[in-house]
C-alpha cells in the first residue's frame, strides 16, 4: 500500500508544481538524467549479481523480448500505414512496449503471490524489461529521433549507455559468482531507491489533461496494446502453445500487464519523442492498470 501511496503522491506533486510559476519546471530533464545515469545501473548492479540461472528462466525472462518486438512491429508497420512521424511511432513503441516490471510489478507481485513471487518478478525485469530497453530501447529512442540510421552512432549508445555498461559488468559477476561487499550493497539499494520519486515526479512535472490535445487517439492505442493486446498474446503464447501453467507463469503474465514503463517514457521525453504523450501513457496508464491488472488476475486464477 506504501508503494501505491508514493506512485499517486509524486504523481500529484509533480503536477501541484507545474503551477508554481516560481519552480523550474524544467528540471525533469535534470531528473531524467538522475534516473538514467545514476539510479538504475545502480539496482542493476544490486540484483543481477543474485540471479541462479537454469532453462525455466528462459519464459520469464523472454517475455519482455517479445512484448517490445510486438510493439516495435505493430506500432512501426501501422505507423507507416497511416503517415505518422518518427517521433510518434518511436514514443509508441517505447512507452506500450515496455512493462513497469519494477517499481509497480515488485509489490503488486509481493501482494499477490508473497515473497517468493518476486524471485520470478526479478527475472521478468532485470535480464528481461530492463536489459531490453538499454539495448532495442536505446536504438529505438536513437533511430526515431534522428529520421534516418546511423547504426555507429546508435551502437556507440547503447554501449556506452551506463545501465546497460552495469548490466554487463553485473552478469559478470554473476558468472564469477561474486557479489559486491555489503556496504557497498546498501548504497546501491539507496541510490536505487531514488528511482520512484525522482522518476514519478519528473513525469508529474511534464503531464498535462489538454482535453484539445491531439494525443487521445494515440494515448488509448498505446495502453489497450500495453494493458490488453499484449497480455492476450503472451497468455495465448504460454499457456495454450507452450502449455505452460505454472505459478512463475501466472506471475510473468501479470508482469507484462502492468503499466508502461516510467524509464521507457524517460527515454522517450529525452529523445525528444513525444515528451507529453510518452508522460500521458504513464500518468494515464498506471490508475487504468489497477483495472486491467485485477481482470487478468481473476482470468489466471482458472488455469
Amino acid at each position: 500500500m506504501n508503494n501505491f501511496i508514493l506512485i499517486f503522491f509524486f504523481l500529484s506533486l509533480g503536477l501541484v508544481l507545474q503551477r508554481v510559476k516560481q519552480f523550474p519546471t524544467h528540471i525533469y530533464k535534470t531528473l531524467n538524467k538522475i534516473v538514467i545515469y545514476f539510479c538504475l545501473p545502480a539496482i542493476t548492479l544490486y540484483h543481477i549479481p543474485k540471479i541462479k540461472w537454469s532453462n525455466e528462466l528462459l519464459f520469464p525472462i523472454g517475455a519482455g523480448w517479445i512484448t517490445y518486438i510486438l510493439a516495435f512491429l505493430f506500432f512501426h508497420i501501422l505507423g507507416r500505414r497511416k503517415g505518422w512521424s518518427n517521433k510518434l511511432i518511436g514514443c509508441l513503441i517505447l512507452t506500450a512496449g515496455l512493462s513497469n516490471s519494477s517499481f509497480l510489478g515488485y509489490p503488486i507481485i509481493e501482494a499477490l503471490f508473497g515473497k517468493k513471487g518476486l524471485e520470478t518478478a526479478v527475472l521478468v525485469d532485470q535480464p528481461g524489461t530492463f536489459v531490453v530497453v538499454s539495448t532495442l530501447g536505446v536504438f529505438t529512442a536513437a533511430f526515431y529521433s534522428k529520421g534516418s540510421p546511423n547504426f555507429l552512432g546508435i551502437f556507440k549508445k547503447i554501449i556506452t549507455f551506463p545501465p546497460f555498461l552495469m548490466f554487463v559488468l553485473a552478469c559478470i559477476f554473476n558468472v564469477l559468482n561474486y557479489d559486491l561487499h555489503e556496504n557497498i550493497q546498501d548504497i546501491l539499494l539507496k541510490i536505487g531507491s531514488l528511482v520512484t520519486p525522482l522518476a514519478l515526479l519528473s513525469v508529474g512535472l511534464q503531464l498535462t489533461f489538454d482535453r484539445k490535445s491531439q494525443h487521445w487517439k494515440f494515448l488509448r492505442l498505446g495502453l489497450f496494446f500495453k494493458l490488453i493486446l499484449v497480455p492476450f498474446v503472451i497468455f495465448v503464447l504460454y499457456v495454450f502453445i507452450f502449455n505452460q501453467r505454472s505459478e512463475a507463469i501466472k506471475i510473468t503474465l501479470m508482469e507484462t500487464a502492468m503499466a508502461p514503463m516510467i524509464t521507457g517514457a524517460i527515454l522517450a521525453s529525452t529523445y525528444g519523442l513525444k515528451p507529453k504523450l510518452s508522460s500521458m501513457m504513464i500518468g494515464f496508464g498506471i490508475p487504468i492498470s489497477f483495472i486491467t491488472l485485477a481482470i487478468w488476475y481473476f482470468i489466471l486464477s482458472f488455469i
